[in-house]
């Protein structure tokens, strides 16, 4: 007797390894999937997300199809915060996209009731052969997908033949049988979904066992309920180390499932046999697919009971948050605003926060350059200091930058974004010359101090004029490289022109200047260097406008 419990053991223990190996499968080919499809339409996603979020019901319609297509609520959650934290969005609008999200994560379950797994091979056999066989990198990318997904179901028929082994067991089905207590359920779900950190897979594993018959169909919504708040876990843990906007963002997630699951709970309580009996009509009697209808119609109709209350949810964030964020200014040395560990990663939008910092540094570079300006006429000693203090900060953000994009360039990012990183380490080098002409004429204002050299009214008036001309080509600039607004490209051009001409005919006055004695040789020096640096920073401008567009430089 003993040998044969023994041999029952044995047997248990190589079908829960096979089920823990399933398991793996599943979360890996979820991974691989989920990465590779942000891969190929990362950055359309977020086009779309960002255009389309304008109105809560909008939100909610692009945070269904988001999610669906990425199957993360997580990843479209994240998104949203880096939009809020970035200025894209506010919380307002986020609302509708984080509802929308937790109806597109069904589509998981949805999709694991058809049974899929016996197409599993042939799609994995193609996503192989595209990988291996195919040089284009979007061709590869897809195959990626197809083996994600291949991988994906591959591991569900895993689990589902342990467990199915695993159910003849009367030890195994006395356990999942005692599971009757409706709270304990809850927190089962909750526990398990914390740990694994997707509801999609928890549900998933759900309906494998509702399909064996080993939990009761009623006992599998408490389940669901339980893995609704378990699903908010990652979406908080990422948000601690957040600015504000992003904690709110995660307890706007949190909050919607915590009142929602009550609600559903208490008429689960209270009315839960007609809400069987109607799930099960809608499902044909099939275990799984009554899982999977069940997690979609409790996600449905939690946003329905709680739309109405979407701006109240957004106020109880902010007395749970209360407060600003400070926002880090050119005052504030050696900070970062959009990028590193106060900031949610994710690869979707990393290439927006760097473009927001390289925008921020942009500004920073600008001013310092004005101020130095500025110090050249009045000789202010706290104004030169000023100048190399904002110059040592732009040196900050440009070595912080620089390494961010070496980091993120590691990571899987969407192909669009990918094929910009280059161009983004050469616009925080042109930002960074920009700085450094800053400087140079610090420098000038200083010799000029030191040695008393005397500029003729003339001078200065030449120089305001370029200064002019080289700041709206600045403005300009950015806003064609952070806001792609390449209708400035035409302005960008013609100012680049205008500067070079005015440049030309500066440098023709100041040598007549120097002919009939009206300038020292050291004055006329220094002002043909600054002259000189000006024009050249008119061509950093233009290279930063052209960087991130399709767009080649008119010459």
């Amino acid at each position: 007797m003993g040998n044969i419990d023994m041999s029952k053991l044995s047997e248990i223990l190589a079908m829960l390894v096979e089920l823990a190996g399933g398991l793996g499968l599943f979360l890996f080919g979820m991974k691989l999937m989920s990465e590779s499809i942000e891969k190929v339409a990362g950055a359309k996603l977020r086009s779309i997300l960002e255009f389309f979020t304008k109105n809560k019901f909008a939100g909610i319609v692009v945070g269904i199809i988001f999610t669906g297509i990425v199957q993360s609520s997580s990843a479209c959650t994240v998104m949203v915060v880096s939009f809020v934290n970035s200025g894209l969005m506010n919380l307002y609008q986020a609302v509708g996209v984080i509802l929308g999200a937790n109806i597109g994560t069904t589509v998981t379950s949805q999709l694991v009731s058809f049974n899929l797994s016996k197409y599993a091979p042939l799609i994995l056999l193609i996503g192989v052969i595209m990988i291996m066989f195919f040089k284009k990198q979007g061709v590869t990318k897809i195959g990626d997908i197809l083996v994600g997904f291949g991988v994906l179901f591959l591991g569900l028929s895993l689990m589902s033949d342990s467990v199915g082994v695993l159910k003849e067991s009367p030890m195994v089905a006395n356990t999942f049988a005692s599971l009757t207590n409706p709270f304990f359920a809850v927190l089962v779900g909750f526990v398990v979904t914390s740990i694994i950190q997707s509801s999609s897979v928890t549900v998933s594993i759900v309906l494998l066992l509702a399909q064996q018959g080993l939990l009761e169909l009623p006992i599998c919504m408490f389940i669901i309920l339980g893995c609704n708040m378990g699903s908010c876990v990652t979406a908080l843990i990422a948000s601690l180390a957040g600015m504000k906007d992003a904690k709110r963002a995660a307890l706007i997630h949190f909050l919607f499932n915590l009142v929602g699951s009550l609600v559903v709970f208490v008429l689960l309580m209270t009315i839960r046999t007609p809400i069987v009996d109607g799930i099960q009509m809608l499902s044909d009697g099939d275990p799984g697919r009554f899982v999977a209808n069940a997690h979609t119609l409790i996600k449905v109709f939690q946003v329905i009971i709680m739309l109405p209350f979407t701006n109240l949810l957004v106020k109880a964030t902010y007395l749970i948050v209360p407060g600003k964020d400070e926002k880090v200014k050119y005052g504030d040395d050696f900070q970062l605003q959009f990028i590193g560990e106060k900031v949610v990663f994710n690869p979707a939008t990393a290439v927006v926060e760097v473009v927001n910092e390289i925008e921020r540094m942009a500004s920073l570079a600008s001013d310092n350059l004005n101020r130095a300006m500025n110090a050249l006429v009045t000789l202010d000693d706290d104004t030169i200091e000023e100048v190399y203090r904002v110059e040592k900060n732009i040196d900050f953000l440009n070595k912080s930058i620089t390494d961010y994009l070496v980091k993120i360039n590691k990571t899987p990012l969407p192909i669009e974004d990918l094929n910009s990183i280059g161009s983004l380490f050469h616009v925080v080098n042109d930002v960074e010359r920009i700085g450094d002409h800053a400087k140079n004429v610090a420098d000038s204002a200083k010799m000029r101090k030191e040695k008393e050299i005397n500029f003729s009214k003339e001078s200065f008036d030449e120089l305001r004029e370029i200064m002019e001309l080289i700041n709206k080509n600045l403005h300009y600039s950015i806003r064609v490289f952070a806001h792609n607004e390449e209708e400035y490209l035409k302005e960008v051009d013609m100012l680049e022109e205008r500067v070079d001409e005015m440049e030309e005919k500066i440098q023709m006055t100041h040598v007549q200047r120097l002919t009939e004695n009206r300038c020292t040789a050291e004055a006329g020096m220094i002002f043909s260097d600054i002259v000189s640096g000006l024009e050249r920073v008119s061509d950093h401008a233009v290279n930063i406008a052209y960087a991130m567009t399709k767009h080649t430089k008119q010459n």
